[in-house]
């Protein structure tokens, strides 16, 4: 790996043969600490080194790792700690991101507090001291890092030593050798929540053999992968692209990577070009949402740096607009990268419908053809199978490597997801669009889910947040076009009586929403409703709150509606959009 840091001047190399050395000695580590084969760790760290570390040593002894994005709150790494009975927890003191600094650890400690408040303690904590930090090499003596752009004396690291260990005082006395544990191909790799209709986060297992079969030989393909190159992915490791296409996949190939710490924009908008050109990057992957926000700041950013090295470009997360694509594709690759805009999912472990550089034709907005040994079908609403130009729900007819096996400790609601709407096929939860050439185009989610910047987000989540509050008595969140974010958040509230709508309370409402699941989930319309659409059932009928947030007058059949009379005042209440 090239690490590159969050400030520019921060940059450090890694090899592999250094990484082994470090993932041995935090294997051992962890064995001191009472971990064992089978065992869950939770890691909340940001995009730093000792978190491939960390993920690695854990899958060198047979423990499963459950790695939880740093952006999310003390409320969802709770949640997440609690749901697979985790034994230790790896975080860090704090860091920045772009100019904003973050206590990690005090996030880390509000979210212990919460485990132990509801009757399930960690025991231990080990941290790592990564603002102003000492690197501990191999042969155990303290080397210091280079010096960071940016003082943090205003960092309290916040300490209980009754359950917190510092990473490089474990590491300095630990042996550089450890044994691997022997694991079947089926047995537990790691653990990845991901946001669920219902609410409540899904924990998505995934297995050795398969999952590591899968992501190999699609970063092999689909990026055309040759020993020469150098690649960069530009996804958090807290999800599952990081996963796949920074961590296991290319370390499976030899590959050489960049891990970037930093985002985008900092600490101007030309940082990812800049950094393409300091690393010489040829391969390319990155998220939709990026490329909107860097196309917004027009193509002179893109055009000051030289860009020479790059040779294919990625796309993921969300389907990418034309005009995105064809950005990317004529400023950024200068028309001569060819561009792999990927469809895949947490639950797939790698690419399922995908073009391979050079060889397929593209099409702005379609990711094309399948991966190899992958099955597609277009089903309608009763379940048939769709020949030829067609529209509906996304399905997979066979099983494929990489396919996770169960939702950790709920197998029940892994078949009701999965499998029982169309039994016999895996069922996406995405509309898709066949062309008559044969390529496919998702249309996005057609269950109670959003993809905000290609973060996976449930309505129900963010309306239960919504809904702690003392002011809300309903609440129901729809998705909105978004021209950066893909989608946003688009939010109907009813008030408690003795209660008044004012910016006040939208900002409290954002706020709690913030503090409960993550700042992504940070709604960007919120509109008063005294009462919602409902069916004479009493369900709430989201198809015309998504209508009325779009200002989309075609309403199809309201009859079933218990109170049709609302719709006219929720379209003259609505949020300005514009």
């Amino acid at each position: 790996f090239s690490r590159e840091g969050n400030e520019p001047g921060d940059s450090a190399k890694i090899t592999y043969s250094e990484l082994l050395h470090k993932v041995c000695q935090f294997a051992n580590v962890l064995r001191s600490q009472g971990v064992k084969k089978g065992d869950r760790i939770s890691i909340y760290l940001p995009m730093i080194l000792e978190l491939v570390v960390a993920m690695l040593a854990c899958a060198r002894i047979g423990a499963l790792h459950s790695i939880v994005f740093a952006g999310f709150s003390a409320d969802s790494l709770c949640e997440r700690i609690l749901d697979c009975g985790c034994s230790l927890l790896i975080t860090s003191d704090a860091f920045y991101r772009g100019d904003k600094l973050i206590n990690l650890k005090q996030i880390a400690d509000e979210a212990l507090q919460k485990c132990k408040d509801k009757g399930s303690p960690l025991k231990k904590c080990i941290v790592v001291k990564h603002l102003g930090r000492e690197e501990i090499a191999v042969d155990g003596t303290c080397s210091k890092s280079p010096p960071l752009k940016r003082l943090c004396q205003d960092v309290q690291t916040p300490w209980n030593p009754a359950m917190d260990m510092w990473w490089h005082e474990l590491m300095s006395s630990a042996s550089t050798e450890c044994e691997p544990e022997w694991c079947d191909a089926e047995d537990e790799l790691f653990i990845l929540y991901t946001s669920g209709s219902t609410g409540k986060p899904k924990g998505v297992l995934h297995t050795v053999g398969g999952y590591m079969v899968f992501a190999a030989t699609s970063f092999k393909y689909v990026f055309d992968y040759q020993p020469e190159d150098v690649y960069w992915c530009t996804a958090d490791i807290g999800w599952i692209t990081g996963h796949s296409y920074l961590t296991y996949g290319p370390l499976a190939n030899g590959a050489t990577s960049v891990l970037f710490e930093g985002v985008p924009t900092y600490p101007d908008v030309g940082r990812m070009w800049s950094v393409i050109d300091k690393y010489k990057v040829t391969k390319f992957y990155t998220a939709p949402t990026a490329i909107r926000l860097l196309m917004k700041h027009g193509d002179e950013p893109v055009k000051k740096h030289s860009r020479k090295s790059l040779k294919v470009l990625g796309s993921v997360g969300e389907p990418i607009n034309p005009e995105a694509w064809l950005w990317y594709y004529r400023v950024v690759g200068e028309e001569r990268c060819p561009i792999v805009d990927t469809f895949w999912q947490t639950e797939t472990g790698g690419h399922m419908l995908t073009p391979l550089p050079a060889a397929t034709p593209m099409k702005p907005g379609s990711a094309t053809f399948p991966f190899f040994g992958v099955v597609p079908a277009i089903l309608n609403e009763s379940g048939e199978e769709l020949e030829g130009e067609a529209e509906g729900y996304l399905v997979f007819k066979q099983p494929w490597p990489g396919i996770m096996r169960t939702l950790y400790g709920n197998h029940q609601q892994f078949e009701t997801t999965y499998f029982k709407k169309f039994p016999g096929y895996y069922v996406t939860g995405d509309g898709c669009r066949r062309d008559k050439d044969g390529y496919y185009w998702i249309t996005g989610r057609i269950d109670d889910m959003l993809n905000v910047s290609g973060h996976l987000l449930s309505t129900a989540e963010v309306e239960s947040a919504l809904l702690e509050h003392a002011a809300i008595s309903e609440a129901a969140v729809v998705s909105h076009p978004h021209p950066l974010k893909g989608e946003c958040l688009y939010c109907f509230v009813t008030l408690r009586d003795g209660h008044e709508f004012t910016k006040n309370l939208t900002d409290e409402l954002k706020k709690q929403v913030r503090e409960k699941i993550g700042p992504i989930a940070t709604p960007d319309y919120i509109q008063y409703a005294p009462s919602l659409p409902k069916t004479r059932s009493g369900k709430i009928t989201r198809r015309i709150l998504r209508k009325i947030a779009k200002n989309d007058q075609d309403l199809g059949d309201i009859s079933t509606l218990a109170n049709p009379g609302i719709i006219k005042h929720l379209f003259s209440s609505r949020c300005d959009t514009k």
